[in-house]
């Protein structure tokens, strides 16, 4: 090769590294959850990262890890908090092992219906909680969510508390839906996410709870006899960031990430509510489903309360109020 015909090579090769380094995203931030690619949030995780990668015009490049690709909910957390991981959505069940206010959102029966959930969770109560997990080394940015929770058992159909008598129900590896069982005489066993259906299955337990588009997504209909569309508690997620991670973005990047979580955040709830209907119709005949009567909601409101007593002191009386009135509108 020629020195002229080198000295091109070296001169483009150098354009093209310079090129590269200006067009190079100043912050790259692992995203890691736990749901497959085809559920609602993880859609809306792909959402968020093309909105801040938009929006931040490259600055920022978001690499998601879904699928439990870097462990269950609880590693991810504590992933997040060393800043092994930026960005994550854990539930909030999960959360409360970290922060004892978080028990608030798995009260069952706080929330009514999704107006109900949008006040609470978009609301005072919300932005309060959020801006508890400073403590944790975590910075809240939003409550996202994968839409009511729903049991499902292969013992008997559930037409109230005292049906839950005796039955291993697999749960999320959180004080107050454990509790929330044992009130109702089930025994709750916590399980990883990703070992739920081997855990049917097996019969290691025999029932769970989760919204619609997980049972949809992980097949729990394969290995389950009823669903009772109980609708007790908001699947809610909550959206952080490594405090650190979020305290290096300069403030009209900080503004991006919000913006665009606020965008992830509500493709979740429309993916949710689109999927909802199409999954009931799809499995209705691979699993009996069954409305809860408003008498067996009654009895379930009421065998809750010890629940919402065992718990005041650790959210807070007043944190409790408000959400109650909140809820109520």
């Amino acid at each position: 090769m020629s020195i002229k015909k080198l000295g091109l090579t070296l001169a483009t090769a150098l354009t093209f590294s310079l090129s590269g380094a200006a067009y190079a995203a100043d912050f790259t931030f692992t995203f890691a959850h736990v749901l497959t690619e085809d559920t609602p949030n993880a859609r809306a995780a792909v959402r968020f990262k093309e909105e801040v990668e938009a929006k931040s015009d490259g600055r920022i490049e978001i690499n998601i890890r879904p699928a439990a690709q870097l462990g269950g909910d609880v590693e991810i957390i504590e992933q997040t908090q060393m800043g092994l991981v930026h960005i994550s959505i854990p539930p909030t069940g999960n959360l409360a092992n970290f922060n004892e206010k978080m028990y608030l959102f798995d009260l069952p029966f706080l929330l009514s219906d999704n107006e109900a959930m949008k006040r609470v969770l978009d609301g005072e109560v919300g932005t309060e909680l959020l801006g508890t997990l400073g403590s944790n080394n975590l910075h809240g940015i939003a409550m996202w969510g994968a839409g009511f929770r729903h049991m499902t058992n292969n013992v008997r159909p559930i037409n109230g508390p005292d049906d839950l008598n005796g039955i291993k129900m697999r749960t999320l590896q959180a004080p107050t839906i454990l509790s929330t069982y044992r009130a109702y005489g089930a025994n709750p066993t916590a399980m990883a996410y990703v070992e739920v259906y081997n855990g049917l299955q097996q019969g290691v337990v025999e029932g769970q709870e989760n919204p619609l588009a997980n049972i949809d997504s992980m097949r729990f209909y394969e290995v389950q006899k009823y669903m009772t569309l109980t609708g007790h508690a908001y699947h809610t997620y909550a959206a952080i960031m490594n405090k650190q991670a979020w305290e290096s973005l300069p403030e009209d990047l900080q503004t991006v990430v919000e913006e665009a979580m606020i965008v992830g955040r509500d493709a979740a709830r429309e993916y949710t509510l689109e999927d909802e209907a199409r999954i009931l119709d799809a499995i209705k005949d691979q699993i009996e489903i069954q409305e809860l009567s408003p008498e067996a909601r009654a009895a379930f409101v009421e065998a809750s309360k010890p629940i919402y007593d065992e718990f005041r002191p650790k959210v807070s009386p007043e944190l409790m109020d408000k959400a109650l009135a909140a809820s109520k509108g």
